[in-house]
């Protein structure tokens, strides 16, 4: 597929404001991508590699804006793009505004006489992101010149959208999942003219890089709805795969019965079923039994290992599904000298003292996702695996394959997402005996009451209420788990702006603009300085610093990649922020290593709170992963209230 193909398409969903034409859109989309199935299926959700596939193009702001600038032309600088990017917003809309192709010729790598394909786009993203070492960082701006200077404008604003991760064109995993089904798996779908959706070809013929599609018909029919059984299938995939290529070329290539064949694996890591907020009284009614758990103030993991000279790991990811394996060496260690049997488990690592007692939720974010001093760090913070759910165990024996989904085929070895809570629990005891968290199955509020209280009583954040029946559904967040704590409202929110410090912190960022999201956008909240020592404040702003898109006077625009959790007194309306709230008193708790993004608290939510609705609805923000600190470190320095700060 030419990549002018896919901006042109980008650019209708951009402006297509109703939801079902913009599913229409993508499975028109996906049905005419040909070869280029998987990658036109990741490039939508701006993405160059799978969810669980750590790898990142790691090109920052200024290396994109230098790339722009010398596509330009030599009267061009990146001062002048970073002029351009204050005034408009954002980074496709100034990329559009240049005329690409002066500088053609052998440093722009081809003659630009062929037109740009999406294969040529995917990569060099790929190129840049193998790139490391000295010269990486030239090299880069190079690949990145070369593409941008055959670029016309609507595919220069999707090739820099693409390389700074910002596509926002209002599509989201949930709209390439439905497209998909209605893709290939709808029986008059765009891709139903040609051997796609009707389940006859083999799974086994696609490769990873999509290459022996077939081009579909096309057509933007709103009606073209798929079956429950295709959207289910679909999910499924996703759910054991978080592979949206590769689920969109099953669907294409093997139908409903190559989607359903997908199966968890070691070594790919699925998103962690997460919890609602609710009652002791609310979990009897609805389960009946209770399974109740120890609810762990540490930092979700999810462990995959296989033992073996051919064996995979062990490897830890967080609840991201980010390699944090290098940070928690002793972790890593224990589970590869207690297990024999090829696992994958969901728990919590949390630090310890001495006599083997929970720690504040901050003492183990000074080692989750660490790079660096992490031999110094581990004699610092001790840290200890809680595992409480067990996904996969075995290779191949009697009892690990069963059809345990009914689909009239045995479940891959060891498959455990279909099994009850149960059956999972005594598999997780079964393997790792030692780590395995308590679990207590009860019938009444009272009992629930008692482990809660000795919970409390032992330093850890309260219980998880479970149905002792339920399944693991990866990334979903039903009533099958509850969780009860002591009630702290915090607010995961992301940084998207800062202010330079003064004084001693005149060089450091002092004050954060906070943002919570609202759609594909974010909207700022409110500003926070108080409860930042030094060290931290020097922390963020080295974290932060690669991240700023523009600068004027004292304040900064920053991309938004890092969320902080902030502490409030209240909630107030305010005209000084674009969400119409403000916080009372914020004060910075910690930063949420384990959250990208897309888990910041949502402009409903604080909607819900500011009314007096407290934990609203999903709860997204505390989802149930034991992992919601409330205890502010560092100084009172830079103290500031609510709406009195101008955004």
């Amino acid at each position: 597929m030419e990549f002018a193909a896919f901006a042109e398409r980008v650019e209708r969903l951009e402006a297509e404001p109703a939801d079902l034409e913009t599913t229409a859109i993508v499975a028109d989309l996906l049905a005419d991508a040909g070869d280029d199935l998987g990658t036109v299926t990741r490039l939508l959700l701006g993405r160059t590699y799978p969810a669980h596939d750590d790898r990142t193009l790691d090109v920052g702001p200024a290396s994109c804006r230098e790339a722009i600038a010398r596509a330009a032309g030599p009267n061009v600088a990146a001062a002048d793009v970073e002029d351009r990017l204050a005034s408009r917003g954002e980074i496709g809309a100034v990329a559009a505004g240049f005329d690409f192709g002066g500088q053609r010729g052998l440093s722009a790598f081809g003659d630009g006489s062929d037109p740009l394909s999406v294969a040529e786009v995917d990569g060099t993203l790929r190129e840049l992101a193998a790139a490391t070492g000295e010269g990486s960082e030239s090299r880069k701006v190079d690949a990145l010149f070369g593409l941008f200077n055959r670029c016309d404008p609507a595919e220069a604003k999707t090739l820099a959208r693409l390389v700074l991760g910002e596509m926002r064109i209002g599509v989201g995993e949930g709209t390439v999942r439905d497209a998909v089904a209605e893709a290939f798996l709808a029986e008059d779908g765009p891709g139903s003219g040609t051997e796609a959706g009707n389940g006859e070809r083999d799974a086994t013929t696609q490769t990873d890089d999509g290459t022996d599609g077939s081009d579909g018909d096309g057509g933007d029919d709103a009606e073209n709805r798929a079956t429950d059984e295709a959207y289910a299938a679909v999910e499924r995939a996703l759910q054991v795969t978080n592979d949206y290529g590769r689920v969109a070329r099953l669907a294409r290539e093997a139908g409903i019965e190559g989607l359903n064949a997908e199966r968890i694996r070691v070594g790919r890591p699925v998103q962690a079923m997460l919890a609602q907020a609710g009652t002791a009284a609310d979990a009897v009614d609805s389960f009946g039994e209770v399974a109740v758990e120890t609810k762990f103030d540490g930092a979700r993991v999810q462990v995959h290992y296989a033992p073996g000279p051919d064996g995979f790991g062990p490897r830890l990811y967080s609840r991201n599904m980010d390699d944090v394996t290098d940070a928690l060496p002793e972790i890593v260690e224990y589970v590869a000298d207690r297990i024999e049997v090829p696992v994958v488990l969901d728990g919590e690592i949390v630090a310890v003292d001495d006599d083997g007692s929970p720690l504040p939720f901050q003492e183990m974010l000074r080692r989750f996702r660490r790079k660096h001093d992490v031999d110094r760090m581990r004699e610092t913070v001790t840290c200890r695996l809680h595992a409480f759910d067990c996904l996969l165990a075995g290779d191949g024996d009697a009892e690990s394959d069963r059809d345990s989904d009914g689909d009239g085929d045995e479940d891959a070895p060891g498959d455990l997402l279909e099994e009850p809570l149960r059956v999972r629990h005594d598999r997780l005891v079964d393997v790792l005996p030692d780590a395995a968290a308590e679990l207590r199955v009860v019938d009444d509020t009272e009992a629930i009451a008692g482990i809660e209280s000795a919970a409390l009583e032992a330093g850890h954040e309260g219980v998880m209420l479970k149905d002792p029946t339920s399944a693991y559904t990866p990334g979903n967040r039903g009533r099958d788990w509850l969780k009860r704590k002591p009630d702290v409202e915090t607010l995961d929110a992301v940084v998207v702006g800062a202010e330079w410090g003064e004084g001693r912190r005149a060089e450091l960022f002092g004050t954060f603009l906070l943002a919570v999201a609202d759609g594909d956008e974010y909207e700022p909240i409110g500003k926070v300085a108080t409860g930042l020592s030094d060290e931290e404040l020097e922390e963020l702003t080295e974290r932060l610093e690669p991240h700023v898109v523009a600068e004027s006077g004292t304040e900064l625009r920053i991309r938004p990649e890092v969320v902080l959790e902030v502490g409030y007194e209240e909630i107030q309306t305010s005209p000084t922020y674009g969400s119409g709230y403000a916080l009372r008193f914020p004060r910075f708790v910690g930063v949420r290593e384990d959250k990208s993004v897309e888990d910041v608290d949502t402009l409903e939510r604080v909607s819900g709170l500011a009314d007096g609705r407290g934990r609203a609805g999903d709860d997204e923000a505390n989802d149930g992963t034991g992992d919601e600190a409330n205890d502010g470190t560092g100084d009172e320095a830079n103290d500031e209230t609510d709406a009195g700060n101008p955004s």
